[in-house]
């Protein structure tokens, strides 16, 4: 009865969805293409028995990608189907895998529609990174015998009480999934106390620790454009108000640390301009990368591309944690950490609460309640170099220590795909 109320309400808020896509639009037009994918009509007829993988957004396409690239060279025979909501997950999916994967969006939650996709793609099995439960997608899986793995799964506090106020989808949809790989323990108790049978719960840590540095990688060229020597402040995959927050710091950053440059790595591409926008208003000197290089003159640097985080972060000094200093809940600060290089969260982290506790406890991360601390902090960092150094090879220790979950989530996904 509840999913079926749960139907109801979101077929009657479907034309919202649709103008809200057409709205977004605006500032991305990729959100107004291939929305008949959205309705399950799918381009692809990949062969059956595949392994699909749903990876809402960038994010979780960056977290998947260790696991997808192994299971690609390990199982070349089978088809591997990622699907994403939004138009940058796409792009993301393309850059990283090109024809080796099929990508098509998810359809929105509606039994038709996702029926059409099932009947399309025919998996072997659904994996859904993290926490992105839909009752119909997880109902229609189970009507149609595909087992669900949720890979890298985590659940805060916050979020768990969500799910208890609708414990009437809530139950249901946990009884749907075949296996939960959560990333501690206290994530995984809190699916059971929500449902999930104890049975159907593995403790496999983040594959996020998984990440793989190219050898390659350094930061060089960019720090060339910039000077050498100057000090660089990053403040990565930040949302609305918090370039804003960073920037008004910028003087009195340059003033105690001299030479600074602020490089701005917004999480959305739809806020480049805006981004850039807010630089110029406080009368900073800006320079876009897609607009040529920047010079010593250079005061803000805005990343409006995508796909470079690691690049970018290597040409960094100190980096701040974006979706923290709002009530966000932070993003990922493995890759900040898998550099080497010293990083700051400001005070909302809940969801990746246990890794940075467990980055903070051994010294290879900075948690700021405040921004006058998260300034403070900066400061100490960008004028001690020594200080920097052991920061980042303490959180460096930490990600080669929990290595190790891909290989784990590979054996659980090969069960059910044989299963």
């Amino acid at each position: 009865m509840a999913r079926r109320l749960y139907t109801l309400l979101y077929c009657l808020l479907l034309p919202v969805f649709i103008a809200r896509l057409w709205w977004r639009g605006r500032a991305n037009p990729g959100y107004r293409q291939r929305i008949r994918e959205r309705f399950g009509f799918l381009p692809h007829r990949p062969q059956p028995g595949g392994l699909w993988v749903h990876a809402v957004s960038v994010g979780e396409t960056l977290a998947a990608a260790p696991f997808i690239r192994r299971f690609l060279s390990e199982n070349p025979g089978v088809p591997v189907i990622i699907t994403s909501t939004t138009p940058t997950g796409s792009e993301q999916v393309k850059r990283m895998f090109g024809e080796r994967v099929f990508h098509m969006y998810l359809p929105y939650d509606v039994p038709s529609f996702i029926r059409r996709f099932l009947q399309a793609i025919r998996p072997g099995t659904l994996m859904i990174m993290e926490t992105e439960l839909w009752p119909n997608l997880l109902h229609e899986c189970q009507q149609a015998k595909v087992p669900v793995v949720l890979a890298n799964a985590r659940l805060s506090e916050r979020s768990a009480r969500g799910y208890q106020r609708v414990a009437a989808l809530t139950r249901p949809m946990l009884h749907s999934l075949s296996t939960v790989a959560a990333q501690n323990p206290d994530d995984g108790q809190r699916f059971v106390r929500l449902g999930l049978p104890m049975n159907r719960l593995s403790v496999t840590g983040s594959i996020k620790f998984d990440i793989t540095v190219p050898n390659d990688l350094n930061g060089d060229a960019l720090r060339e454009q910039w000077g050498a020597d100057r000090p660089v402040l990053a403040l990565a995959s930040s949302h609305p108000d918090e370039d804003e927050q960073l920037l008004d710091l910028y003087r009195p950053l340059a003033d105690a640390v001299p030479g600074l440059l602020m490089l701005l790595i917004p999480r959305h591409p739809e806020r480049f301009e805006a981004v850039t926008n807010a630089a110029r208003s406080r009368q900073l000197k800006v320079q876009r990368r897609t607009s040529g290089e920047a010079t010593r003159e250079t005061q803000v640097y805005v990343a409006d591309t995508m796909g470079e985080m690691l690049k970018l972060l290597a040409s960094t000094d100190v980096v701040v944690m974006g979706g923290s200093l709002i009530n966000h809940g932070g993003h990922n600060p493995i890759e900040p950490a898998a550099l080497g290089k010293a990083t700051l969260i400001g005070p909302h982290y809940f969801n990746f609460a246990s890794i940075v506790d467990e980055l903070a406890e051994a010294g290879g991360m900075g948690t700021c309640t405040s921004v006058p601390a998260l300034q403070e902090e900066i400061v100490r960092l960008l004028n001690d170099q020594a200080a920097r150094e052991a920061m980042g090879q303490k959180g460096l220790e930490v990600v080669e220590n929990n290595r190790g979950a891909v290989t784990q989530l590979l054996a659980l996904v090969k069960e059910q795909l044989a299963g």
